[in-house]
């Protein structure tokens, strides 16, 4: 049975871990003392929200003054020439990235093609393509992406502007995701679709994950993406099941996430599924563990484990700093399990671009192996 987080006490506001393998400190209640004039500011405060439209911290958000990033967080100021001609050509092409909607600390590293914040990289410059407009439908609370039940209707011919855009930059491999459209009767999935085949009747060798929603639950919107000459299904768990509520918005779910990694896997021979999850949101060793343990049932082929930071006062509270060590932990542990690739650190994120050279190696195996069984 599905835990409620009003049950469970929550850990101290901010912890750095201490990089134990078997587990950090035991949570305790973090105790909110209020008195009749802070009761006052805060309803004053609402009555503003709400005319501007500005939603003030809620439960278990807020920052705390004295928290401090570790400096394992600390990046440098993304810029370089690559970066600024990335930007620019996504700028003249009107494309989203969630790059810089969920305001992603690689954003350097990935845009320099991966020299860093800098721009010393002498890689291929990536972004991940944010489709089907820059608004949300649903308010998680770990994300910046700007929300609205009406967001303004897709562009019908993003799908084009976006194949020739990456067409013209020479990648091998691209990530496209998108906001949640639950106002839309497939949730986008055709959207999606039409991107992908537009991308490979551009560029038939392009490799293309699809980083997606949960479509609203319906399993023949995965399928029809999944048909869509789709190379990785990637969709994320995001955090551990007792979390779920108070991480997500209430229209996710634990088992609507798994359900639809499940069918993406069977809808289409030698798929290759992708899932991430958070960490520092106040989980627990024993169930990310699970979670882990839940994802290779289904069986996911490649897991990210990144640390959840706090875009705003109005998000979610960092739980814990979790150590270098302990990610590099959750890596060899992963790799027990049988994930294919796991990619674990501070800073990585589902679309990370440190392991897509072993995605596409992956994507090509799994291939030829078909070929080789189907003769």
């Amino acid at each position: 049975m599905q835990s409620s987080f009003a049950a469970r006490p929550l850990p101290p506001l901010v912890r750095v871990g201490s990089g134990s393998l078997s587990g950090g400190a035991q949570p305790r209640s973090a105790p909110v003392l209020r008195c009749q004039a802070e009761a006052e500011a805060a309803a004053a405060a609402a009555a503003t929200a709400k005319s501007v439209g500005w939603a003030p911290p809620g439960p278990y958000t807020g920052r705390d003054p004295d928290a401090k990033k570790p400096a394992w967080l600390r990046q440098r100021a993304a810029q370089g020439e690559k970066y600024t001609r990335l930007r620019e050509s996504l700028g003249e092409l009107k494309l989203n990235t969630v790059c810089v909607e969920a305001q992603c600390p690689n954003i350097g590293e990935c845009w320099n093609g991966g020299g860093g914040a800098g721009g010393e990289g002498d890689g291929i410059a990536t972004a991940t393509i944010m489709l089907l407009g820059d608004t949300c439908t649903r308010g998680c609370r770990f994300c910046a992406v700007k929300t609205s039940n009406k967001p303004p209707p897709p562009d019908a011919l993003e799908p084009l502007k976006t194949a020739v855009a990456v067409a013209s930059w020479g990648v091998d491999y691209v990530v496209l995701t998108s906001v949640d459209r639950d106002d839309l009767p497939d949730g986008g999935s055709g959207h999606f679709a039409e991107t992908v085949r537009a991308l490979k009747e551009l560029k038939p060798g392009i490799l293309v994950e699809c980083l997606t929603s949960d479509f609203h639950g319906d399993l023949d919107a995965v399928s029809s993406l999944a048909n869509s000459g789709l190379d990785v299904y990637a969709h994320n768990i995001e955090t551990v099941r007792s979390l779920q509520r108070i991480v997500r918005d209430p229209r996710a779910g634990y088992d609507q996430s798994l359900a639809v990694l499940k069918h993406a896997k069977i809808s289409k021979e030698g798929m290759v599924t992708k899932s991430s999850i958070m960490l520092g949101l106040g989980e627990t060793d024993e169930e990310v563990k699970q979670t882990m343990a839940d994802l290779r049932a289904i069986d996911v082929d490649i897991l990210t484990l990144g640390q959840y930071l706090q875009p705003t006062e109005r998000h979610l509270t960092v739980r814990e700093y979790v150590t270098p060590e302990k990610f590099e932990f959750w890596k060899q542990y992963g790799e027990s399990l049988g994930f294919l690739y796991v990619a674990s650190g501070p800073l990585v994120r589902s679309s990370y671009r440190a392991g897509e050279l072993f995605v596409q190696n992956l994507v090509r195996r799994k291939r030829t192996e078909l070929v080789s069984t189907a003769s």
